[in-house]
Protein backbone atom coordinates (compact mmCIF):
# COMPACT_ATOMS: atom_id res chain seq x y z
CA UNK A 1 0.00 0.00 0.00
CA UNK A 2 1.23 3.43 -0.89
CA UNK A 3 1.14 6.10 1.76
CA UNK A 4 -0.69 9.18 0.41
CA UNK A 5 1.29 12.42 0.26
CA UNK A 6 -0.45 15.67 1.14
CA UNK A 7 0.45 19.33 0.68
CA UNK A 8 0.23 20.05 4.43
CA UNK A 9 1.80 18.46 7.48
CA UNK A 10 1.40 18.75 11.23
CA UNK A 11 2.68 22.12 12.45
CA UNK A 12 2.10 24.02 9.18
CA UNK A 13 0.09 27.25 9.14
CA UNK A 14 -2.90 26.93 6.79
CA UNK A 15 -5.91 28.98 5.68
CA UNK A 16 -9.38 27.58 5.01
CA UNK A 17 -10.38 28.38 1.41
CA UNK A 18 -13.95 27.05 1.27
CA UNK A 19 -16.86 26.13 3.49
CA UNK A 20 -18.37 27.79 6.55
CA UNK A 21 -14.94 28.61 8.01
CA UNK A 22 -13.52 30.31 4.91
CA UNK A 23 -10.71 32.75 5.64
CA UNK A 24 -9.76 31.39 9.04
CA UNK A 25 -6.13 30.54 9.73
CA UNK A 26 -4.54 28.14 12.14
CA UNK A 27 -1.89 25.54 12.80
CA UNK A 28 -2.42 21.94 11.67
CA UNK A 29 -2.71 19.81 14.80
CA UNK A 30 -3.30 16.47 13.11
CA UNK A 31 -3.51 14.93 9.63
CA UNK A 32 -5.90 11.99 9.16
CA UNK A 33 -4.72 10.31 5.92
CA UNK A 34 -7.40 7.57 5.90
CA UNK A 35 -10.19 10.15 5.61
CA UNK A 36 -8.12 12.86 3.87
CA UNK A 37 -8.88 15.30 6.68
CA UNK A 38 -6.96 17.72 8.88
CA UNK A 39 -7.63 19.21 12.29
CA UNK A 40 -6.74 22.92 12.40
CA UNK A 41 -6.27 24.83 15.63
CA UNK A 42 -9.25 27.11 16.38
CA UNK A 43 -11.22 26.14 13.25
CA UNK A 44 -14.52 24.16 13.17
CA UNK A 45 -15.04 24.14 16.93
CA UNK A 46 -17.54 21.47 17.99
CA UNK A 47 -19.10 20.77 21.37
CA UNK A 48 -18.51 17.34 22.88
CA UNK A 49 -20.80 16.26 25.73
CA UNK A 50 -18.98 14.17 28.33
CA UNK A 51 -20.82 11.94 30.77
CA UNK A 52 -20.65 12.20 34.55
CA UNK A 53 -17.40 11.15 36.19
CA UNK A 54 -15.53 11.70 39.44
CA UNK A 55 -13.74 14.68 37.90
CA UNK A 56 -17.00 16.21 36.62
CA UNK A 57 -19.92 15.01 38.76
CA UNK A 58 -22.53 16.89 36.66
CA UNK A 59 -20.99 16.11 33.29
CA UNK A 60 -19.40 18.75 31.11
CA UNK A 61 -19.52 20.20 27.60
CA UNK A 62 -16.05 20.50 26.04
CA UNK A 63 -15.21 22.51 22.93
CA UNK A 64 -12.65 20.99 20.58
CA UNK A 65 -11.61 21.21 16.95
CA UNK A 66 -13.39 19.11 14.36
CA UNK A 67 -11.87 17.76 11.15
CA UNK A 68 -12.15 19.46 7.76
CA UNK A 69 -11.31 18.05 4.34
CA UNK A 70 -7.71 18.56 3.26
CA UNK A 71 -8.79 20.05 -0.09
CA UNK A 72 -10.42 22.96 1.77
CA UNK A 73 -7.12 24.30 3.17
CA UNK A 74 -4.15 25.97 1.53
CA UNK A 75 -0.62 26.20 2.87
CA UNK A 76 0.41 29.61 4.18
CA UNK A 77 3.65 28.84 6.04
CA UNK A 78 5.66 25.61 6.15
CA UNK A 79 6.80 24.38 9.55
CA UNK A 80 10.57 24.82 10.03
CA UNK A 81 10.83 21.45 11.77
CA UNK A 82 10.07 19.48 8.58
CA UNK A 83 12.29 21.68 6.42
CA UNK A 84 15.20 21.18 8.83
CA UNK A 85 14.72 17.39 8.80
CA UNK A 86 14.81 17.30 4.98
CA UNK A 87 18.10 19.22 4.92
CA UNK A 88 19.66 16.72 7.33
CA UNK A 89 18.57 13.79 5.15
CA UNK A 90 20.21 15.34 2.07
CA UNK A 91 23.62 15.65 3.75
Amino acid sequence: MNKPKFHVRRGDIVQVISGNHRGERGKVLQVIPEKQQVIVEGVHMIKKHLRKSQEHPNGIIVQREGPIHISNVKLIERSDKHHHAQKQNEE
